[in-house]
């Protein structure tokens, strides 16, 4: 009886993958409290959008919360790497609950944008998904609130004071091809309309865009390892849809459907900007499961952008440090 030969596999890697700046910060912060003020630290929200991430730091000792009036009297409470709003600022001042905000510095940046507007009297219009907590967040910081729209169809429904003092700002996870559409049938509505360019979207959102775009054009098959509410790794999926390969967000490796491999020779692999390594690498050795497996990673921008922490855990370092 012969043998049946093992069919080979080439995976492709694409390179940047995984978390970014903003979500490293973010599970350090969780991790930082926990160890300087010890068990239970509350969050606000899924810190990122990762059940890996959020499984790992609620087995350290960290809560998960919806809102902060579950936040029991006096607990370290920590606000998500998606940013929160100022009511919520508010309700948890009110409180004095201790706070550390997480919330990624480009998320800020673009906060800090939409108030810049609305001070020089500008109407402010919002490219994003309804009912992200990003958007729900950007919504609640700028002051008089925003015009939320996702597709190009909807900037035709928008009513503004005065079509000549409007701008726009941007959730920082979303298609740089999608928006760059909004934009344009933005500026075509109001030609005196301000705001950033494209390559203002999240950095980290956009290598990781142009990676997958790169892998993809060469790839039978596309799977991007990222949560199902995961923006960044939605997009990343669609990208290649887009690109008419077969494509699919996996959470984890038990996922992967191995009718999906029928006929297929290369698969690309790539991550949200959420998803750990660990889950990539956890795939491909499922992969090797059905194939004899050949990983190549093309080269890519290289990442290397920190964001510092919180004053707050700053300055508990170096107290412990000083004390130790």
């Amino acid at each position: 009886m012969a043998t049946e030969t093992k069919r080979n596999l080439r995976v492709i890697l694409a390179q940047p993958r995984g978390f970014c700046a903003g979500v490293e910060r973010a599970i350090e912060i969780v991790e930082r409290a926990l160890d300087l003020y010890g068990p239970p630290v509350y969050v606000r929200h899924e810190i990122v959008h990762n059940k890996r991430v959020v499984d790992t730091l609620r087995q350290q000792g960290a809560v998960f919360v919806e809102e902060v009036d579950e936040v029991p009297e006096g607990a370290v409470t920590i606000f998500s790497a998606h940013g929160i709003s100022e009511a919520v600022e508010a309700e948890a001042r009110r409180r004095n609950l201790p706070v550390i905000d997480a919330t990624c510095p480009l998320v800020s940046k673009v906060h800090k944008e939409g108030q810049s507007h609305v001070r020089n009297n500008r109407e402010v219009i919002l490219i994003g998904h309804a009912g992200h907590p990003e958007v729900e967040g950007t919504q609640g910081r700028i002051p008089g609130g925003v015009h939320l729209v996702t597709t190009p169809e909807d900037v035709t429904t928008i009513k503004v004071r005065d079509s000549d003092k409007v701008a726009y700002v941007t959730q920082t996870t979303l298609s740089v091809d999608d928006t760059r559409d909004v934009i344009e049938a933005l500026k075509k509505r109001f030609p005196e309309i301000v705001g950033p360019d494209v390559k203002d979207i999240c950095y980290a959102t956009q290598n990781r865009q142009v990676s997958a775009r790169n892998i993809a054009a060469h790839v039978d098959l596309l799977l991007v390892v990222g949560a199902q509410n995961s923006s960044n790794s939605n997009r990343l999926r669609d990208l290649g849809l887009e690109l008419e390969v077969p494509s699919y967000l996996v959470d984890d490796a038990a996922a992967l459907d191995p009718a999906w491999l029928d006929g297929v020779e290369t698969v690309g692999v790539t991550a949200g900007a959420s998803a750990p390594e660990e889950l990539v690498q956890e795939l491909i050795e499922r992969l090797s499961e059905f194939g004899d497996v050949t990983v190549d990673t093309p080269p890519g921008v290289e990442e290397n952008i920190t964001f510092k922490l919180p004053r707050e855990l700053a300055d508990e370092t170096v107290t412990r440090a000083a004390r130790a």
